[in-house]
């Protein structure tokens, strides 16, 4: 008997062990994994060389065209070829959209005159303090990333979103030592050069209120405050777009002591620091607007967040040229501009260069369809580089007034779609994609942004924010779709030549 007792006390003891380390292993399993908070955009380009995305495109999947027209939907394609909702990794929407054949159509044959730059073989011994040594050659290898990115600029793209550099840019900007902060002159608002080791240079944006703060709806458009997260959203959606027209951003937390105050040779931003009551260290600079006591940028307190865009090639070596925008607003509290007046203003826009003929106007209406999507009404000029003339894309700059509201949407920056009813092919494509559940622009948005650093800290868009990008995208859909039922000329056709069955059903 007290052997018997012993051997059941024995297996009681087993039982009781095992439960222990069963329970043991799955607390540990379900543990919240220690994620470091310094990420960096490594994978700008989409390709996760690691998960395995197949996309049947055999499979239909509807557009919900509405009343359009029978040779419409021949010239469109109303059924896009997609199995994603049932095959691709949940994990990642966006490398299933850029895995999309309408975001790896053939690239245009390039001339010599196609690029923007030529390297001039030089070899400097310079040694400037704390710069990196130049010597750079014709050899790809021996150019920093932001002269690769900038190499790369041709008649067609500011840059190849396949190019590694772009990513090289981009984790450079947020991660090396800043030499040398001084004020950018001209602009309205605060606008830091940020000078780096390999010579690289960015243009610094600072945050100037709280992510989740909305325009206040008695401010006028041209009376905000710019954004430093806008600044990064808006380089994502020109991304996720297939646009790549405005310059690598990224979000980067600086010292206002280490790398602001006791590096710059501005002596008139040096003269504008203090201390605020509550012990942070802010500074206004001098510009036209919020640049005062009254509207300092503050660290916390000595940590700020700020958005660093990528500087474009030195205008002496690539000049632009500044275009007037048609549909610029008045900027006046009383006046109304020419198009809110005249129903039909887009004939005459039709009838003057550069927007008689090319592909200006559509490359304008592209513009448009980003400003919407961001609620962007402060685009009263774009750029072109003058080298390639009126046949070339528009730079995408500037744009930190973007995002201000979530909760209405601003439907006068559409007119120039609704006036005009042009609108790309491949534009609307895309668009019509990322209509689908399976490529949810929201989706691909927030999970472009989270390669961010700044994403660390907090979302760079709040939840309101990424869901009214779906909702501007069904109202620019619809939009076409009225200017279908009206039109028969709406769509310019830039896939003439290429197999459209890739992009049908």
């Amino acid at each position: 008997t007290g052997w018997i007792a012993g051997w059941l006390s024995f297996c009681l003891s087993v039982r009781l062990l095992a439960s222990y380390v069963s329970v043991t292993f799955l607390f540990v399993s379900f543990m919240p994994v220690n994620l470091s908070s310094h990420k960096l955009p490594s994978r700008m380009n989409g390709d996760f060389t690691n998960m395995a995305v197949h996309i049947d495109h055999k499979v239909e999947a509807s557009f919900n065209m509405v009343n359009e027209k029978e040779k419409d939907k021949n010239l469109i394609g109303t059924k896009m070829a997609t199995k994603v909702s049932q095959q691709v990794s949940s994990r990642s929407k966006l490398e299933a959209l850029f895995s999309h054949p309408l975001y790896n159509l053939p690239r245009p044959h390039l001339l010599e005159d196609d690029w923007l730059l030529k390297l001039k073989p030089k070899q400097s011994d310079s040694e400037e303090d704390a710069y990196d040594r130049a010597n750079w050659t014709r050899s790809a290898e021996t150019h920093p990333a932001w002269l690769r990115y900038h190499l790369g600029i041709s008649r067609w793209e500011l840059y190849d979103r396949k190019d590694p550099s772009v990513a090289e840019v981009t984790q450079q900007m947020a991660t090396q030592r800043i030499l040398s902060a001084v004020q950018k002159s001209g602009g309205t608002q605060l606008k830091l050069i940020m000078s780096f080791p390999n010579y690289g240079q960015a243009l610094l944006k600072p945050m100037r209120q709280e992510r989740d703060a909305e325009t206040d709806f008695n401010l006028f458009y041209f009376s905000d405050f710019e954004r430093h997260n806008a600044e990064i959203a808006a380089f994502h959606l020109d991304r996720v777009l297939g646009f790549c027209r405005i310059p690598p951003v990224v979000g980067r937390l600086i010292n206002v002591t280490t790398e602001i105050r006791a590096i710059t040779t501005d002596h008139k931003l040096s003269r504008t620091f203090f201390t605020s009551p509550v012990g942070n260290l802010c500074f206004h600079g001098q510009c036209e607007y919020y640049c005062s006591t009254e509207n300092p940028v503050c660290g916390r307190p000595q940590v700020l967040e700020v958005s660093l865009a990528s500087m474009l090639p030195d205008l002496s070596l690539a000049p632009r040229r500044s275009w007037r925008s048609p549909w610029r607003r008045s900027y006046s509290r009383t006046k109304l501009a020419p198009w809110e007046k005249n129903p039909d203003y887009c004939d005459t826009v039709k009838q003057t260069p550069p927007y008689s003929q090319g592909t200006r106007l559509v490359d304008l209406i592209d513009m448009v369809i980003l400003d919407f999507l961001m609620s962007n009404m402060d685009r009263h000029h774009y750029e072109t580089f003058e080298k390639f003339g009126n046949d070339t894309f528009l730079l995408h700059l500037d744009n930190g007034r973007a995002f201000g509201r979530h909760s209405v949407d601003e439907p006068s920056i559409l007119v120039p779609l609704r006036q005009c009813c042009r609108i790309r092919r491949s534009t609307l494509m895309r668009l019509r994609l990322l209509s689908l559940p399976g490529f949810r622009l929201s989706d691909v948005m927030r999970e472009s942004l989270s390669q961010d650093p700044l994403e660390s800290v907090a979302p760079l868009l709040s939840v309101q924010h990424l869901a009214v990008l779906d909702r501007r995208l069904k109202t620019i859909l619809q939009a076409v779709h009225t200017c279908l039922e009206h039109h028969d000329d709406v769509i310019h056709d830039d896939l003439q030549g290429y197999d459209v069955n890739l992009y049908r059903h």
